[in-house]
């Protein structure tokens, strides 16, 4: 299937490493520009050479999203050094579950707001786009909590705030969708780490999935190139469970 995504130009956050450079890497494999950005820039480096190895354009900064003003002038300068944006994925999550007033404070500016930046920085180059599409990486705790959380109380509104993208912009021609993974195993990552220190609980993990198994990074991305390509155009508002059917309940 060609999703119609050679020359498009897409820009993601958090893209150095994880689903967010899965993401970027399966971008560029069906000739998409893009543009990324994470906090340590060798590693924003490093993701830039590989992705421009696949003969696409690629632009990348260290960038801490919480900062609005960083935040605005890597979107602007990625929209010129691309000539233009019609895909953005909005991926960097502080995974807030900390307890403290503090630690919701950085999860509300990382999770929720830096979304709103992006999409609002982003809105002006998306309207000239033919192809325009706004992606938000949640997750299935949105849906399921795992306790009184900032984690999951955010997801769940990026799902809210998604879903009235959708609706507000539709007749513009922008589409904006959620895609939520499960459980996804990352070496270096969340589940990484408490295979390593938590045996237990990983084991406990793997048997809750009826696929018995956790998801990879490059499966959330496949996901997420489909929804945001031109060969989904008449999808839009919807909430994609990348989860080996682990979240109860049926969605409506």
């Amino acid at each position: 299937m060609d999703l119609h995504l050679k020359g498009k130009n897409a820009l993601i956050t958090g893209g150095s490493r994880g689903i967010g450079f899965s993401t970027a890497e399966a971008l560029a494999q069906e000739g998409c520009n893009v543009a990324l950005c994470a906090r340590d820039q060798a590693s924003v480096d490093s993701a830039v050479a590989r992705v421009a190895a696949h003969g696409v354009k690629a632009f990348g900064r260290s960038v801490d999203v919480a900062d609005a003003d960083a935040l605005a002038s890597w979107v602007d300068d990625a929209a010129e050094e691309l000539t233009g944006v019609d895909i953005v994925i909005a991926n960097v999550s502080a995974l807030g579950s900390g307890e403290g007033e503090e630690q919701w404070k950085r999860a509300v500016d990382i999770d929720l707001m830096h979304t709103v930046r992006l999409v609002d920085t982003a809105l002006p180059y998306l309207k000239e786009s033919d192809a325009a599409s706004i992606i938000l990486v949640s997750s299935v705790s949105a849906r399921r909590p795992f306790g009184a959380t900032a984690y999951g109380t955010l997801k769940a509104a990026l799902n809210h705030y998604g879903k009235g993208l959708a609706v507000e912009h539709a007749r513009s021609g922008i589409r904006a969708n959620v895609v939520s993974p499960g459980t996804i195993y990352i070496e270096d990552g969340f589940w990484g780490n408490i295979e390593r220190n938590n045996p237990t609980m990983f084991e406990r993990s793997l048997k809750s999935n009826p696929m018995g198994r956790m998801g990879t990074p490059e499966e959330v991305a496949r996901s997420i190139v489909f929804l945001a390509s031109p060969a989904s155009s008449f999808t839009t508002g919807t909430n994609l469970l990348v989860d080996g059917a682990i979240t109860p309940g049926v969605q409506t």
